[in-house]
């Protein structure tokens, strides 16, 4: 059962993780409490409920029901759990948060298996990203919406790569077709609140497509001659045979005005074409935003394609294969078959036991951290017993 501190959280514009870091206990403890309500085994509910509301308070945030069940369910939470449901037989909650924390392989590991490269550091070309059928598809849809005008939004969990496919079709518009402009406004400080960073509003993506499109522009003085001029400015692109497509990286944390006025973006035309498409980037927390029932955001809904990224589940050999390609060195040199299910089941859930974590970042940091047990221990080949600590 997903608790109402999720949506106390949003509404007050604070990230899970630093009420984590304020109250001290790790993220994936808060994770389970938030979205399951279930902690790991030894740990003090009531104090944390304490450390909770004492937060809140300080934050001036309402947190007399926090703790209480959200009605309807968020989108995309996995079933719930029982509060005394225990973690899979032979791990906890604490020892799985420590095995997904960042692990870059160590160098004893790379010379024991003989790598020439490390598998898992980030593309450096097109070549060297893993394209599934369902990745194809998503980055397909992507380069059709930025030429013949959409609205999308690629939805994923952190470590899902969705970092890598904005970044692999940007490169593909500049290298494919450079009659594609992105337009891509700075989301490095944005933030659902302004209590917490700078949010990103209409003005901002303005200001963006102008200094995408006409950078020597002299700015209009009122807002109404700013908008007008911006329009002009994309009509005349468009007539010299540019499209455009605006790319929204963190789009969770656009506030709903922002979300609603893409809309009247999208109805921005030369005749009947379009003049911009648009391409959103973010994490499952867009989803609670995007509700059919809320009047403000209706009609963003009824226009936006939500393409949601899917764990690798039966594509992790496949994955890890590719991956391991860039080395040299084959994946079954590394890591037995045996090794591999432990490694696909360490990281699904059990039932009604949180979400999956087979997205490439945790299934990176989970096996790095194995490859270095399995280095230090001088076992030749990572086995079900090191995925597991054993």
């Amino acid at each position: 059962m997903t608790l109402r501190l999720k949506s106390v959280l949003a509404r007050a514009g604070i990230k899970q993780g630093r009420l984590a870091e304020s109250i001290r206990v790790p993220r994936s403890t808060l994770n389970g409490l938030i979205n399951h309500n279930v902690l790991p085994r030894g740990a003090d509910r009531a104090e944390i409920r304490k450390a909770i509301t004492g937060f809140l308070q300080a934050h001036n945030v309402p947190a007399a029901d926090w703790f209480k069940k959200e009605e309807p369910p968020c989108v995309n939470t996995a079933a719930p759990g029982s509060p005394t449901q225990e973690a899979p037989a032979g791990s906890t909650h604490e020892e799985k948060d420590m095995l997904l924390r960042k692990q870059p392989l160590t160098p004893q590991a790379r010379t024991h298996f003989g790598l020439s490269g490390n598998p898992f550091a980030e593309p450096q070309s097109r070549e060297e990203v893993y394209l599934s059928r369902e990745i194809r598809y998503v980055r397909e849809s992507m380069y059709q919406a930025a030429r013949h005008g959409g609205f999308i939004a690629v939805v994923g969990e952190s470590g899902a790569g969705k970092t890598t496919l904005r970044e692999e079709f940007v490169d593909r518009v500049q290298t494919d077709d450079r009659s594609i402009v992105v337009i891509e406004p700075y989301t490095l400080a944005m933030e659902p609140s302004d209590n917490t960073g700078k949010t990103l509003r209409a003005t901002h993506i303005a200001e963006a497509i102008m200094a995408s499109l006409a950078p020597d522009a002299k700015q209009k003085n009122s807002p109404d001659a700013r908008f007008r001029h911006m329009h002009q400015v994309m009509r005349d692109s468009a007539r010299s045979g540019q499209k455009h497509v605006l790319l929204i990286e963190e789009a969770h944390c656009m506030p709903k005005p922002t979300l609603k006025h893409l809309k009247r973006f999208m109805e921005l035309k030369d005749g009947l074409r379009p003049l911009l498409s648009i391409v959103l980037i973010a994490q499952p927390e867009l989803m609670t935003k995007l509700s059919a029932q809320d009047p403000e955001i209706r009609e963003v809904m009824q226009r936006l394609e939500i393409i949601t990224l899917q764990p690798l589940d039966t594509n992790l050999q496949e994955y890890l294969e590719f991956r391991f390609k860039r080395t040299g060195v084959a994946l079954d040199k590394v890591i037995t078959r045996e090794g591999l299910d432990a490694l696909r089941a360490w990281l699904t859930p059990s039932k009604g036991n949180g979400a999956t974590l087979l997205y490439p970042l945790a299934v990176h940091n989970a096996l790095a951290g194995a490859m270095n047990r399995a280095a230090q221990l001088g076992i030749p080949q990572v086995n079900a017993d090191v995925i597991r600590g054993g």
